[in-house]
């Protein structure tokens, strides 16, 4: 996992499932996105989803061309004054996929650890695990940085502000909803509005296009989201506020956490928990199925075998990088969903 909006919502949580195991933190760098390879309801382990290139999808050239000086408004309050893109830092893999989107991809000169997408694959990083080096940054003599709400820490990020930078804060998407927001900041602070327009339009119809295709059963499938580290023995059980429950909503399912009454958004997994949500399947990011040993070791995890979906293996990935950005890409995300959820049952 490293999307900056999972790091938050796990971050109570990883520390009490921390504390009861005595672990420490995983590897779980994040991998690039793609259809995945999995199991639904439609089919058993071991059938797989084509992956897709690890790329993003810039709009059709040329290139916008930023019209400066731009005031914005930022998620922290502020407003801020954005005069010259030519040196942009984007600070999470999210943002990056948005600026790269936004045909600006030439301009970045440095990337989060998140961004794993080929286009910014080498490009110097800036961060260590999910904390921005303010060095980092301003050794690249940036012109704009480009931040979540969630980025921290707050030292570093000041250190950047008082150092001259341009610093526009973003606020975080929760869910399909808030993807048009998010572009529209970032194509603010761009200077860009009308590529940040089209962004939207190719976005928002790609996304709908694929729910359309959604099928409509009725009983829909209930599927529990899992964040696993099996190198830190963490395991935990997403509910309502995960970031999952619009994707799966969307692919015609009941996001089981939430549904059983699971309020936050991590909760430790348990035996009691997995049987009160009864998974039909069971989503996971793809490092993290890696990190337990594939679906032989998931259902080893307890509780999970006594599951509807332990019980048939059924298992579905995505993409760390990508399963929780809602963003460009996010079409692909619910169309792999669908894809691994109903298979040739559609």
């Amino acid at each position: 996992m490293r999307t900056a909006r999972l790091a938050t919502a796990l971050t109570a949580a990883l520390a009490l499932a921390l504390t009861a195991t005595g672990c420490g933190p995983g590897s779980g760098s994040a991998a690039g996105p793609g259809s995945g390879s999995g199991t639904g309801p439609g089919a058993r382990a071991g059938s797989s989803a084509a992956a897709a290139p690890d790329r993003v999808e810039p709009l059709a050239a040329p290139a916008p061309k930023p019209r400066l000086p731009v005031t914005v408004a930022s998620a922290d309050g502020r407003r801020v004054t954005v005069t010259s893109t030519e040196r942009i830092v984007p600070l999470s893999g999210s943002l990056s996929e948005l600026v790269f989107t936004l045909g600006l991809g030439r301009q970045v000169v440095a990337r989060d650890v998140t961004a794993t997408f080929e286009q910014a694959a080498g490009l110097p990083v800036v961060t260590r695990a999910h904390d921005v080096s303010a060095e980092s940054v301003l050794s690249l003599r940036p012109t704009l940085v480009i931040a979540e709400a969630t980025t921290g820490p707050a030292e570093a990020v000041a250190q950047i502000r008082d150092a001259g930078v341009p610093l526009v804060v973003v606020e975080p998407a929760k869910g399909l909803p808030d993807v048009p927001r998010r572009i529209d900041a970032v194509a603010a602070a761009l200077g860009v509005p009308a590529a940040g327009t089209a962004l939207k339009q190719r976005t928002e119809s790609r996304i709908e296009a694929v729910r359309k295709g959604v099928p409509r059963r009725p009983e829909r499938p209930r599927v529990a989201f899992l964040y696993v580290r099996g190198s830190a023995a963490v395991y935990l059980l997403g509910g309502a506020g995960s970031g999952a429950s619009s994707l799966l909503e969307a692919a015609g399912a009941v996001d089981a956490g939430k549904e059983s009454g699971l309020e936050k958004d991590f909760t430790p997994v348990t035996s009691e928990a997995l049987a009160k949500s009864a998974p039909d399947a069971i989503l996971v990011m793809s490092k993290g199925l890696e990190s337990v040993g594939g679906v032989d070791g998931l259902v080893r995890i307890p509780g999970v075998a006594q599951t509807p979906a332990g019980l048939d293996r059924r298992v579905v990935t995505v993409d760390d990088g990508v399963l929780l950005n809602y963003g460009p890409r996010t079409d692909r995300v619910l169309a792999s969903l669908v894809d691994q959820l109903y298979g040739a049952d559609k």
